[in-house]
């Protein structure tokens, strides 16, 4: 086993959460929608993914691959013509991945009145030039938010790894 000082996953800085939060804007349109005037689940999905991606890459400054989704949970119908935010922050780090969760509200632009529409937790690995996984910074909870939304991806990772063996 490489000595910490040899080991190049220790000469990666920790990092808090917000060098990697992501805030997203999105307006509704009719190319979003299907015949019901709501939104198609891909497009929240697709949505989803990228500000995950742009967090997981804020915050280790490399370019990084979707590894899974877990949870994605819709809560709420999306209307043709409301906005949608969404926001993403890094939850956990391994060696070489990250724990993204991201949240969707939409807002019905008529009231204003806001609403909690979709959940996700995504996994993210950091890969060099030649595709191959490199090593992250650690995520260093601070705030008490941020160290349960630890807590809860440290037992998300383990019920990841556990199902991976079970199908490998």
């Amino acid at each position: 086993m490489p000595s910490e000082q040899n080991d190049p996953a220790s000469r990666v800085p920790p990092m808090d959460s917000a060098e990697g939060e992501v805030i997203m804007t999105e307006l509704v349109l009719p190319s979003h929608t299907n015949a019901l005037g709501t939104i198609f689940g891909g497009v929240v999905m697709s949505w989803i993914d990228i500000a995950g991606a742009i967090s997981a890459q804020r915050f280790c400054r490399k370019q990084v691959v979707t590894a899974s989704i877990d949870d994605m949970a819709f809560v709420a119908v999306i209307k043709l013509g409301w906005v949608v935010h969404i926001r993403a922050k890094v939850n956990y780090t391994a060696k070489t991945s990250m724990e993204i969760g991201v949240r969707v509200d939409a807002e019905d632009p008529k009231t204003g009145v806001k609403h909690h529409t979709a959940s996700a937790y995504l996994t993210f690995v950091a890969i060099d030039e030649n595709g191959k996984p490199i090593p992250v910074p650690k995520f260093l909870p601070k705030s008490a938010d941020e160290k349960r939304r630890h807590l809860a991806a440290v037992k998300r990772r383990e019920i990841r790894l556990e199902r991976r063996k079970k199908t490998n």
